[in-house]
């Protein structure tokens, strides 16, 4: 049965999605469209360029995911260094070696841009602070003269995972076509960052009003990470550890919101173990333990997931919720 799937941000907290990714192909389930936001839009990218459950818990595996957190000797000072980068860079990292990562990832599955995937097999979330607007990958490129089916899925990727302070935010032009008169210079650049800070769990993304018959209808699940990091307080000597300190718990925040009774029916809740969102130099042994609280999870869940059963949820909590009110 094919299913669609959206896939929480979460940090590195994300390798427990590939779990639960397994936990979904072993009752036979097939992802038709995927989205994600941050580390889910990693997972996402990769379910679409056609990436299997074993493969994703192989490159997990083989990834030294504090690689993510090089830069330049000249950046990497005691204190000065990287206060100095996030003045000049706005972030401690710069993203480009996650982005590389992704691209090579999917450049092996003969997938590059959006272009080479079904149109909305997949869409991507990140946040445009330069305009205050949330985006959904690839169509909202467009609105900055860019073209859809052109654009590199890693960019995007790499857009959705910039989390503010600790990497770069993705810089933007927009072309000539989609500039204002009155723009100067400086307005012309579009600042790109973390999808988590405007919809982190973007189950919403393929509701519809009418609902087709049950053998034609295509659910979509979520999968979302739940509880907090560490639960150890952050200590702040200074304005980097300040700064890690705020987005940290900024992100990790996220995590405690309350999932709406309305979306129970849809949501596969996934214990995080404790790990926080910039844990990269997280142990293989703990990597191990979130693969298998995803899979865990996903498991419970679709033990007792019926689709008949969703399809009355979704007309009583989702079409009557979407329905104009009339008088």
């Amino acid at each position: 049965m094919k299913i669609n799937a959206v896939f929480e941000g979460g940090g590195v907290k994300g390798i427990a999605l590939a779990g639960a990714v397994h936990a979904a192909e072993s009752r036979g389930l097939t992802f038709n469209q995927v989205a994600g936001t941050s580390s889910g839009a990693i997972i996402a990218s990769l379910v679409a360029a056609g990436y299997t459950s074993d493969e994703l818990k192989a490159v997990i595996e083989a990834t030294p995911f504090s690689a993510f957190m090089q830069r330049s000797k000249i950046f990497d000072t005691k204190l000065v260094g990287p206060l100095a980068r996030l003045f000049l860079k706005k972030g401690l990292y710069s993203g480009e070696t996650l982005e590389y990562w992704i691209h090579t990832l999917l450049l092996a599955k003969g997938i590059r841009t959006f272009g080479d995937l079904r149109p909305n097999q997949l869409r991507i979330v990140a946040s445009d602070i330069s305009g205050r607007r949330l985006l959904v990958l690839p169509d909202d490129i467009a609105d900055y003269g860019i073209d859809p089916v052109q654009f590199p899925i890693s960019k995007a990727v790499r857009m959705s995972t910039s989390i503010p302070y600790f990497f770069d935010p993705v810089i933007i032009r927009k072309s000539a076509s989609k500039r204002l008169p009155t723009e100067t210079f400086a307005d012309q650049f579009v600042y790109i960052v973390d999808g988590g800070l405007l919809s982190n769990f973007p189950l919403w993304l393929f509701d519809q009003d009418e609902v087709p018959a049950l053998d034609s209808m295509i659910p979509t699940i979520g999968f979302q990470l739940v509880g907090r990091g560490t639960g150890k307080p952050n200590k702040i000597f200074g304005p980097l550890s300040m700064l890690k300190a705020l987005f940290s718990t900024m992100m990790d925040a996220h995590d405690e919101r309350y999932i709406e009774d309305a979306n129970r029916f849809r949501t596969v809740k996934i214990p995080t173990l404790g790990v926080s969102n910039t844990e990269f130099d997280i142990s293989k042994e703990k990597s191990r333990e979130l693969y298998e609280s995803g899979n865990r999870a996903a498991e419970n869940f679709l033990n007792k997931w019926k689709l008949t059963d969703y399809k009355s949820s979704y007309m009583q909590h989702v079409v009557r919720k979407r329905a104009p009110i009339t008088f």
